[in-house]
């Protein structure tokens, strides 16, 4: 992609993020873009939805997915309004996205109050260490993955 293209797209995800903040959501907006085409849109609807996972990224993922109807972005560009918390760059990955363009950075981000640097750092540290109690209670736990492996008309992703 050109960089003129991706000058058109990154605007707008801007001017959802703009878009989202009269409607009463966040700061923040997405797109999603595969052969030139907007295939994924999102802003953030947390405080909207009363969903904490609602972010622009992973909306436009949602919906890009939806209507390729496929788990996989393959290929695809993400251009996010400000560059993505650690939750959405998982969800970039999970998604395999080809290419991710963004505009604000997080210290802009944590300027405007949304700081996301206590999230990077605690997944740095080992699970004994982080501020949530995180133990380990294993009981059958590997049942599932038995299960996964044995299924001969399984998914894979």
């Amino acid at each position: 992609m050109d960089s003129q293209q991706d000058a058109v797209f990154i605007a707008q995800a801007i001017d959802l993020a703009v878009a989202s903040v009269e409607r009463g959501g966040g700061p923040f907006g997405a797109v999603v873009v595969l052969d030139g085409e907007v295939i994924g849109r999102g802003s953030n609807c947390v405080t909207l939805h009363n969903d904490p996972t609602a972010h622009a990224e992973v909306q436009a993922i949602r919906d890009a997915c939806r209507n390729i109807d496929d788990f996989s972005l393959a290929g695809a560009t993400l251009y996010a309004s400000c560059e993505p918390c650690p939750m959405c760059l998982s969800a970039i990955y999970w998604a395999r996205l080809e290419r991710l363009v963004y505009a604000a950075t997080a210290t802009e981000a944590a300027a405007a109050g949304f700081d996301d640097s206590l999230i990077a750092q605690e997944l740095q540290l080992p699970a004994a260490a982080r501020r949530i109690e995180t133990r380990r209670l294993a009981g059958d736990g590997d049942a599932p993955f038995r299960r996964w492996r044995e299924k001969e008309d399984k998914v894979r992703y």
